[in-house]
């Protein structure tokens, strides 16, 4: 791609990266003792690969968090790419999008092909190890992944600080809550969270405190939720309270933007 975008990496532990470019979106590269592994490619602005090159040598696995642009873009630096099934539709509609599909045919780049994963894969990375769960709702093929040893949960945009739940390919806050319940028990094999789109390490109490949020929509209290007007139109914003005395990655507001 020829456009450039800052590409910021920070280290956050031994073994885990951060990614941040142009604070539009975030990746993040684990390393294990045989293999590397790339969560999310970003918006393709950076050769993605390059940079884990600069790291390590190993052999590298790509998995994708779910099917938007701003996650699966960089894949075009890589030969192959993992992606829940339940948005390879999704995946290919951002892939088609005029400016991503002329970018890729002025520079002669091409996205890679999919390959599916799904709940209870295991990655083995050598000493690390990432288990995979679905979690259904910003997109149908929203996944996260475990990174058992560190006790950390990565979440893509299915668990962050702006959820949208809004956008075409989005579920009802009903069937968010259901996917959310179904694997709250992750709150007690991860202490922290990295998210697509953050400054670093959220406390995994942000997994209760959206999920109340979103139930309070569902209970109908509303009455200081506002509008929000976006590029699909108008939809509405509901604040969520995170806990005091846990350590989050921005202080600002914490919401949810849900369909009227």
């Amino acid at each position: 791609m020829e456009e450039k975008v800052e590409l910021f990496i920070k280290q956050l532990t031994p073994d885990v990266y951060m990614m941040d470019e142009g604070h539009m979106a975030c990746g993040y590269i684990v390393v294990g003792t045989e293999k590397v592994c790339v969560i999310d490619t970003m918006n393709g602005y950076n050769d993605v690969k390059k940079v884990v090159r600069e790291i390590t040598d190993k052999p590298i696995v790509v998995v994708n968090t779910h099917g938007h642009g701003d996650h699966i873009f960089g894949n075009v630096y890589f030969e192959e790419a993992y992606l829940n099934p339940d948005d390879f539709d999704l995946a290919e509609e951002s892939i088609n999008m005029p400016e991503f599909a002329n970018a890729c045919k002025d520079s002669g780049m091409k996205m890679p092909p999919f390959k599916p994963i799904k709940e209870g894969d295991v990655i083995n990375l050598g000493g690390k190890t990432l288990e995979v769960y679905n979690l259904p709702g910003h997109t149908a093929g929203g996944i996260v992944l475990l990174l058992k040893e560190e006790r950390i949960l990565f979440t893509g945009d299915s668990v962050n600080h702006h959820l949208w739940m809004m956008l075409k390919h989005s579920l009802s806050l009903a069937e968010y809550a259901k996917s959310v319940d179904r694997i709250l028990f992750l709150k007690d094999k991860a202490d922290r969270l990295l998210h697509g789109h953050t400054a670093g390490f959220d406390d995994i109490s942000l997994l209760t405190c959206l999920r109340d949020g979103v139930q309070e929509i569902l209970d109908g209290k509303t009455e200081n939720d506002k509008d929000f007007k976006w590029s699909g139109g108008t939809c509405r914003q509901h604040n969520f309270k995170v806990l005091e005395g846990k350590e989050y990655s921005q202080t600002d507001e914490y919401v949810i933007y849900y369909k009227p």
